[in-house]
């Protein structure tokens, strides 16, 4: 059974597409707020027995306050996730037009690297193209390969995350491109169930695997109001983020399901996870998920 993870994508900058992200962070979106309340998860989570932690270099400053919320006896007991290929642009502003910019060049790489490894104070465990699609150069870019092989030979795992309706296929072209890939997370929660027999498949071949979205950006949540999901959480007991996680939790080929909590209440329920058998009725076609999410807003 996976264990739970904490991912840093809405806490290490002011805006995100989380669903009441503004409710959330309405008692301070400055640099120290976020710095004092990423902290403070950190510790709850830590608390809590979560040892693994997710970043990247476009979530804001995540890396930066991961790294300084860090001690070695810390350090030696968790596992530490990043990703490079998108670069933060936003300026701290929530209402930025352009929050990130993507780019998988080999060049972005040699100038992310340090980055991280400046931040977190030391090399992560998994370092991650970040959302890789089937269209990317990065999977032919031998330069590319050759220096994530030379990272891997280290002893930190590289691989890639995954977004858009195409997850499936872009895991199945790295996993049969030669790479040096070993590590991959992706998208999958009860809406989106897509990416599962590719997910397997990696996990048969020894891959770790990461869930992250497992609460849909909020949209498996309370704050999405009444849906079919939040009723038929209701009706057996549980809230709709605890049954979301545990749906996620209970797939066998998973490693790592990832909170993407921005509160302590929020982070408490998704720890609080329910088990409750197959909810194969609220999937959706992969097309449908991923044009309503291209549709939050930044807030």
């Amino acid at each position: 059974m996976a264990s739970i993870g904490l991912g840093l994508a809405a806490l290490g900058r002011p805006g995100y597409i989380n669903l009441g992200h503004d409710e959330d962070l309405s008692l301070g979106r400055e640099v120290d707020d976020l710095r004092t309340r990423t902290h403070e998860l950190l510790e709850q989570a830590w608390q809590a027995g979560v040892r693994y932690f997710d970043a990247a270099r476009s979530y804001g400053f995540a890396e930066l306050f991961l790294g300084e919320w860090l001690t070695p006896e810390r350090r030696t007991q968790l596992t530490i996730g990043s990703k490079w290929g998108y670069t933060y642009v936003a300026d701290w502003r929530h209402d930025a037009e352009t929050h990130e910019v993507k780019d998988h060049s080999l060049a972005t790489f040699e100038r992310q690297w340090p980055e991280t490894l400046q931040s977190l104070g030391g090399p992560p465990d998994i370092y991650l193209v970040h959302s890789l699609t089937p269209d990317s150069p990065a999977l032919a870019d031998k330069r590319l390969l050759d220096r994530l092989r030379e990272i891997a030979d280290t002893g930190v795992r590289v691989g890639l995350s995954t977004s858009g309706p195409h997850q499936a296929a872009t895991l199945r072209k790295a996993m049969a491109a030669g790479t040096p890939f070993t590590s991959v997370q992706a998208t999958w929660n009860v809406l989106e169930t897509s990416a599962g027999p590719a997910l397997a498949e990696a996990y048969a071949e020894g891959w770790f695997v990461v869930i992250k979205e497992a609460v849909a950006n909020g949209r498996l949540t309370s704050r999405a109001g009444e849906t079919p999901f939040n009723e038929f959480a209701r009706q057996h007991g549980s809230t709709p983020d605890a049954l979301a996680i545990g749906a996620a939790v209970a797939q066998p080929w998973a490693d790592v399901v990832l909170s993407g909590a921005t509160t302590k209440e929020q982070l408490a329920s998704n720890l609080a996870y329910r088990i409750d058998g197959p909810l194969n009725e609220f999937v959706q076609q992969p097309d449908e998920y991923w044009t309503e999410r291209s549709a939050l807003p930044w807030i």
